[in-house]
């Protein structure tokens, strides 16, 4: 239990024993840090018992203060009431009990297992190109999310829900028909998913060039855009593959195949990892069986052009298109059969879906839909949304072939790493192999930290070269101080993985520069909980990012070496030792490596 939760719990039975019947559970009592400006370690805030209790918070907090401090063992050794909080100092010796308890170990917040099965998915790349700049925050953040509550004690099952079929799919194979004169990834020496990306971008430039066309003609551009012949024929490559037809779906496997080789390179590289697979051509089937039970139910309604609609005016939303006249599928209706073939499974509790901000709407109608039809699927449903991400030039957009590819983007940032590493001569004693593999922790951790550590609901710009900074609140900074406290550790000879704290009974105070570091450890399993509640990883980017600082402030007034006893040097050795694990830890979980030398 931490430190939090046992404050929680010796309060609770504190106010139970002062004031009997009253029943204040420890989920009932709130504890916070205490404020830098006031004395204290943690603070019980008062005011939720104030009423109950009918006291006034100053009477309240002396009583509860005195009996806390008081008791026999106490954790406890001073108080303070301040306008309606009680701030209590913890024990040296609870802090030493907390340091040799949890130093040296392998799992430094441990949770019991929820049996709670939940799915995370993420990434959900289209086969029509390849994986780009906006791509990155999804999958660094639906894999961060699916690390995190795996930690935090639930069944997690990390998925991709490929989007290999649709009129986008088309549109690149038609391209390719059309100019690629049999064109192959070995034959054009790039990456298939680079290849059929690149088609997917002429398809637009032949298609605004036709419409342009037909509207020199004397054609309206609304209509144009409807008869351009290449959009016909991508039309009518769906209903073939629908219907399915040997040569479109020929076509359709071999260029889907090029692209998947080349998202397993992208996705080894971003350090990514997946436990199922889903795809859109094998659930889009299910939809329309959905579909059709709705019909059957009277839930969805057919127009007289045959398509099929639910009315969702009641629920102060619109009418939702579900099938179209020509009876292919849109994207809702496989939307409807994932969410149930997910469902079933793994049974899950709760299936959560990360998807840009701009699609709020559409999960808001998927779960309605599904609640609608009586899924059993729908009311676990989570929509983790987050905010888009832009460079400084602006919105990226794929069609027009503006977006910056997630390889091209990993590969600028191992060079800006190397490049600044260099720059500050910081490339002695490392052999060639080692010199690489710092470069691509530095510039791959760079690009993960910058995009997790804003809060996922909030917008944001990602600039590459404030990413890397060492003096900045990035992974670069974190990684430094991992390094250097390995650096120390190595000095000192004492093994950073197999460490075992040594029996130590302290006779001088802990320093304040040492509790405050100490207090920020503790606090690590609590940071892991707030994570996992809110989805949120951005809260272990703060904190990382935190514990590195306090443990620059301790160094600098604290030797180890030259520690003015050897119960002091134990002891910092403790606290350092325990630094470097957490942050390992917590950097671990957003899938960031950290380097024993920098």
């Amino acid at each position: 239990m931490t430190l939090t939760g046992r404050i929680k719990e010796v309060a609770s039975q504190a106010l139970q024993h002062l004031f009997p019947g009253t029943g204040i559970e420890p989920s009932m009592v709130s504890v916070n840090q205490t404020k830098p400006e006031f004395s204290g370690d943690y603070t019980v805030v008062l005011f939720p018992f104030v009423k109950l209790l009918k006291l006034k918070p100053d009477e309240l907090g002396r009583r509860l203060g005195e009996h806390l401090v008081g008791m026999e063992g106490s954790i406890f050794t001073a108080y303070q009431v301040v306008s309606g909080f009680l701030n209590l100092s913890v024990s040296d010796s609870e802090w030493l009990f907390f340091l040799s308890r949890t130093a040296g170990r392998d799992d430094l917040a441990p949770h019991a297992a929820t049996g709670k099965k939940v799915m995370v998915e993420y990434s959900s790349p289209n086969t029509n190109k390849p994986l780009h700049f906006g791509h990155l925050r999804n999958i660094f953040l639906g894999y961060a999310m699916g690390e995190v509550l795996k930690a935090t004690g639930n069944d997690v099952v990390k998925a991709n829900l490929i989007n290999d079929r649709g009129i986008h799919i088309c549109k690149s194979m038609i391209a390719w028909q059309r100019t690629a004169n049999g064109a192959t990834p070995e034959s054009a020496e790039i990456k298939g998913d680079h290849l059929v990306g690149d088609y997917y971008v002429r398809f637009n430039d032949i298609y605004k060039a036709e419409v342009k066309e037909l509207v020199a003609a004397g054609m309206e551009e609304a209509v144009a855009g409807k008869e351009a012949p290449i959009m016909k024929d991508a039309q009518e490559m769906l209903v073939k593959w629908e219907a399915g037809d040997p040569d479109v779906r020929e076509l359709w496997r071999r260029m889907n195949g090029w692209v998947y080789e080349g998202f397993e390179v992208s996705y080894k590289k971003l350090g990514v990892d997946f436990d199922k697979m889903y795809y859109e051509s094998d659930t889009y089937l299910l939809g329309k069986e959905i579909v059709e039970r709705g019909l059957e139910k009277g839930v969805l309604f057919k127009k007289e052009n045959g398509s099929v609609w639910i009315d969702l005016t009641a629920d102060g939303l619109d009418e939702k298109l579900l099938l179209r006249g020509d009876g292919t599928s849109v994207y809702i209706t496989q939307d409807l059969g994932t969410a149930v073939l997910k469902y079933n499974d793994f049974k899950l509790d709760q299936s959560i879906y990360v998807i840009a901000d701009e699609q709020n709407y559409h999960m808001q109608v998927l779960k309605l839909i599904l609640q609608k039809l009586g899924e059993p699927c729908a009311d676990g449903i989570f929509h983790l949304s987050y905010g888009m991400v832009e460079l400084p030039t602006g919105k990226m957009k794929s069609r027009e072939g503006t977006v910056v590819d997630a390889d091209d983007m990993m590969e600028e940032m191992v060079r800006l790493s190397k490049e600044q590493t260099e720059q500050a001569g910081k490339t002695e004693g490392f052999t060639e192999a080692e010199l690489a593999e710092l470069y691509e922790m530095i510039g791959m951790g760079a690009l993960k930290f910058y995009l997790l550590r804003v809060d996922p609901k909030k917008k944001m710009i990602f600039d590459p070269k404030e990413s890397i900074d060492l003096h900045g609140f990035t992974a670069t900074f974190i990684q430094y101080a991992h390094a250097r406290i390995c650096s120390i550790l190595r000095k000192e000879g004492v093994s950073y993985n197999d460490y075992q704290p040594a029996p130590l009974t302290l006779t001088s105070e802990i320093a304040p520069a040492e509790k405050r570091l100490i207090l920020a450890l503790e606090q690590y399993a609590s940071v892991l909980d707030a994570a996992a509640d809110e989805y949120n990883p951005s809260l272990l980017c703060n904190y990382s990012f935190h514990l590195a600082q306090l443990f620059n402030s301790f160094y600098d007034v604290h030797s180890i070496s030259k520690a003015e006893s050897e119960e002091k040097k134990l002891l910092r050795l403790m606290i350092i030792v325990l630094t470097a694990h957490t942050l390992r830890s917590a950097m671990q979980l957003l899938g960031i490596r950290l380097p024993e030398k920098m």
